[in-house]
């Protein structure tokens, strides 16, 4: 009996606790490994984490005037449409799907499941095939709320987001009562220029921007924002600064605890740490954790979905997925989309590989939407923006991820290679099916050689989905 849209129900705190609880998740508890491991000493490792937060923050500054100036959902996708054009967008569609997304969140969801079952089998390490079947218990009970409730995911991603700050103060506290007493051991010679290998540091700084990947999570949602205008810019500065803060004394606090070859051996970094210095918390601290992965599974399902939503509604992906339930005023088609890639990824999935394998992907579109913020300022000069960076951001940040990505073929030319192989696979899907038909929908011109079965097969979908087509536009 009303419209069928997605409403604006995330306000302020919500966009807030979105980001938080994207940002603070598996990374700050299963990374300070990974950069450790490819800067080579704790000084270097400390001075990646400081740049990879002021990175975020340039990365966020620039999304926040995007968000301002395209008033669309849809995130890197949207931004990458309107400012350099359909090829590269459906590019990035097509890595974000088969790629980036399903990698990013295996990642995510292995943490989950390492650290909700690692106090049970303490001091052993959880069997594989168990953490890997509550990593897809963990992702499945998020998945079907996301296609029940945007309200109660955004209340969850609250509730959860103070969880997550707990977690990190739970780290932060008795970190700093030890250092505070005069236990500096650990940083003797924390720049060790021997140990430092130049070619692997872009695998480092991809460990450390994982743990800060998520400050663009509200431009995937902007047209449920409420007074976005506002909202963005604010939001994104102070996550971006409470997260910076609070991953710096995190990772002291790792030190001064433990040494560099309890980091490099830990399987799960926090579990180690609470072994050590808070026994008392050996079966608190795991769950916490997990639950802050929990909330970044949370955060990643409730922004791609609108990715695909958004896709689908510009023509560059099925039209099934830009349909919304009838009731639950939800993308439920596009929610559920990811569920069988994923489970694949976690099923043969290790987490450091998956990593560096999504991370290459990602940050070359990362770097291609600040680019058109550069090449939108230029076409659009007369366009009045409510909030603007200055110019050396968007391009100081466009040419460190593009560096940053040429390197990393050094580096890990497997994966990497891998990844750049899965982006030029999109060519000819462009070139064949999107190009021919941009007036249109894909999938509607691709019917015009089988229509009775696609016709067929998309209205059984709609009435088993209970879905359909928005009734207005919100942006």
């Amino acid at each position: 009996e009303e419209a069928v849209f997605l409403r604006k129900k995330i306000t302020l705190l919500r966009a807030f606790s979105l980001l938080i609880g994207s940002m603070v998740g598996s990374g700050i508890f299963i990374s300070p490994k990974g950069v450790l491991k490819n800067s080579g000493s704790v000084g270097f490792s400390l001075v990646v984490w400081f740049a990879c937060g002021v990175l975020s923050m340039f990365g966020a500054l620039c999304y926040a005037e995007l968000g301002t100036r395209i008033t669309k959902s849809g995130g890197h996708y949207i931004y990458i449409l309107e400012t350099l054009g359909p090829l590269p967008s459906f590019l990035f569609l097509w890595a974000e799907f088969f790629a980036i997304r399903p990698a990013n969140s295996a990642v995510v969801s292995l943490a989950f499941g390492r650290y909700m079952l690692e106090p049970f089998f303490a001091p052993c390490a959880a069997p594989v095939p168990a953490v890997k079947l509550v990593s897809l218990l963990g992702y499945y009970m998020v998945l079907t709320l996301n296609s029940w409730s945007v309200t109660w995911s955004a209340r969850l991603q609250t509730a959860l987001s103070i969880i997550k700050l707990l977690a990190l103060a739970l780290i932060i506290v008795p970190g700093m009562m030890l250092l505070a007493q005069g236990h500096t051991e650990n940083f003797q010679d924390a720049f060790d220029r021997q140990s430092l290998v130049l070619d692997k540091l872009p695998l480092a700084f991809y460990a450390g921007m994982f743990a800060y990947s998520g400050w663009f999570q509200t431009s995937f949602v902007r047209e449920e924002l409420v007074r976005p205008e506002r909202n963005i810019p604010l939001a994104v500065i102070v996550s971006v600064i409470t997260v910076i803060v609070g991953y710096m004394l995190t990772n002291i606090s790792y030190y001064t605890v433990l040494g560099t070859q309890d980091v490099l051996a830990s399987p799960a970094v926090a579990v180690s740490f609470v072994q050590r210095a808070f026994k008392s918390l050996i079966s608190v601290v795991p769950v916490l954790v997990a639950l802050s992965c929990f909330g970044t599974m949370n955060g990643g399902i409730f922004t791609f979905s609108r990715t695909l939503f958004v896709a689908s509604r510009e023509g560059q992906w099925p039209p099934l997925f830009s349909m919304i339930h009838i009731r639950r005023h939800t993308p439920l088609p596009a929610v559920m989309l990811m569920f069988p890639l994923v489970t694949a990824m976690v099923c043969i999935g290790d987490i450091y590989h998956l990593m560096n394998f999504f991370s290459f992907s990602r940050w070359l579109f990362i770097g291609l939407a600040t680019l058109g913020l550069i090449v939108h300022r230029h076409r659009h000069p007369e366009l009045h923006s409510p909030f603007k960076v200055p110019l050396f951001v968007p391009v100081s940040f466009t040419i460190i991820c593009l560096f940053t990505v040429a390197m990393s073929f050094y580096s890990d030319p497997v994966n990497i290679s891998i990844g750049c192989t899965m982006v030029l696979s999109g060519f000819p899907v462009y070139y064949l099916i999107i190009q021919r038909q941009m007036s249109n929908f894909f999938w509607t011109k691709l019917s015009s050689f089988f229509p009775p079965l696609s016709d067929y097969l998309t209205h059984k979908l709609q009435l088993l989905l209970e879905v359909v087509q928005q009734e207005i536009k919100t942006y």
